[in-house]
C-alpha cells in the first residue's frame, strides 16, 4: 500500500475482484466454445453494448455525484483515457492472434499484470509486502503457464507484424490499470461515474473496430445469444474491475482479476471435455495458492 492510504476491510476490494475473476473466466469460457461461429468484431460489438447496459444500470442504481460537474471533470478525462487504452490493447490482441504464433501472443497478453506492478510502484509508490510480492508472482507465474502451449508443427506465423502489437497490447493493458488506480485520488472520484467513462472509452474503440469488423454474417436470434451472453459475463467483470480497484492495492487487484483462466481451464475441462495437461495443473495450483496468500 502506499504510505498514507486508507485501509478498508479486505472483503470490500477482494470479493468483487474474485467475482470479476469468474465472470471474466466464465465468459472467455464461453467464447471459447462460439468463437467459431461469431467473429471477434463481433464479440467487440457486442461487449461494447453490453458494458453499456451493465454501467449505466449501476450508475442510475447507485448513489454519485452528477457526471460533469467543476473540478470533477479530471476525474471523468483520465477514466475514458483507461478505457480508451483497454479498447486499444483488446484491439491490438486480436490483431496479434490473427497474425501470430498464438503459444507467444498468449504468454505476452498474460504478462500484462507485471507491468501493472511496475508502474504502480514508479508512479503511484503503490509498495506491498515480501508476502504479497511472493502470492502476485505466483499468480503471474501460473497465468503465464497456462497461457502457453507447444506449436503446432508446420505453424507458421504470416510476419513479424504481431510483435508489435502485443507488445502494444501489454502495454495498453498496464497503463489501462494504471491509469485506472491513479484516477480514483482525484476530486470527485467514484465508481459510477468510472462506469460511464467504461462505456465511453469501449465505444470509441471496440465499438468502431465493431463496426468495422464485426457487422457482416449472421445475425439470428442464435448469433446474438452467442454473442451477448459472453460479453455480458464479461462487462460484469470489467464493473467487478472498476469495484475492486477503487479500494484495494492495483498491484494485487490486477493479477488476482488476471487469473481468470482457472476458470475457463475448469470449464473447457468439465463442458467442453478437454484435458488438462499435468503443467496446467501445477499452474492452477500456483494461481490458487497466490490468492490465497492475497487473502492474508
Amino acid at each position: 500500500m502506499s504510505p498514507g492510504s486508507e485501509v478498508v476491510p479486505l472483503y470490500v476490494w477482494l470479493t468483487p475482484a474474485l467475482i470479476a475473476l469468474l465472470l471474466y473466466g466464465l465468459g472467455q469460457g464461453f467464447v471459447k466454445k462460439w468463437i467459431g461461429d461469431i467473429p471477434p468484431g463481433r464479440f467487440c460489438l457486442y461487449y461494447v453494448l453490453a458494458t453499456s447496459i451493465v454501467n449505466l444500470g449501476f450508475y442510475f442504481t447507485n448513489g454519485h455525484p452528477p457526471l460533469l460537474v467543476a473540478g470533477g471533470l479530471g476525474f471523468v478525462a483520465f477514466g475514458v483515457l483507461a478505457y480508451l487504452f483497454d479498447g486499444a490493447a483488446w484491439i491490438f490482441y486480436f490483431q496479434s492472434i490473427v497474425l501470430g504464433p498464438i503459444a507467444i501472443v498468449g504468454t505476452v497478453s498474460a504478462a500484462y499484470p507485471a507491468l501493472t506492478i511496475v508502474f504502480a510502484r514508479v508512479f503511484l509508490s503503490e509498495q506491498l509486502t515480501p508476502l504479497q510480492y511472493l502470492a502476485v508472482s505466483l499468480v503471474i507465474g501460473g497465468c503465464l503457464g497456462l497461457s502457453y502451449s507447444p506449436s503446432e508443427g508446420g505453424s507458421q506465423s504470416t510476419g513479424r507484424r504481431w510483435i508489435p502489437l502485443s507488445l502494444l497490447a501489454l502495454l495498453c493493458w498496464g497503463t489501462s490499470n494504471t491509469i485506472i488506480k491513479y484516477s480514483y485520488s482525484l476530486p470527485g472520484a467514484n465508481e459510477a461515474k468510472l462506469a460511464v467513462c467504461s462505456s465511453i472509452g469501449g465505444a470509441l474503440t471496440l465499438g468502431i473496430f465493431g463496426l468495422l469488423r464485426g457487422r457482416r454474417g449472421e445475425h439470428s436470434l442464435r448469433a446474438w445469444l452467442h454473442s451477448f451472453v459472453p460479453m455480458g459475463m464479461m462487462a460484469g467483470g470489467s464493473l467487478g474491475l472498476i469495484v475492486a480497484a477503487r479500494h484495494g492495492p492495483i498491484s494485487i487487484v490486477t493479477p488476482l482479476i488476471g487469473s481468470y483462466p482457472v476458470v475457463t481451464l475448469i470449464y473447457a475441462r468439465l463442458v467442453l471435455k478437454e484435458r488438462i495437461s499435468p503443467l496446467q495443473y501445477g499452474c492452477i495450483g500456483a494461481i490458487i495458492l497466490g490468492i490465497a496468500l492475497c487473502s492474508l
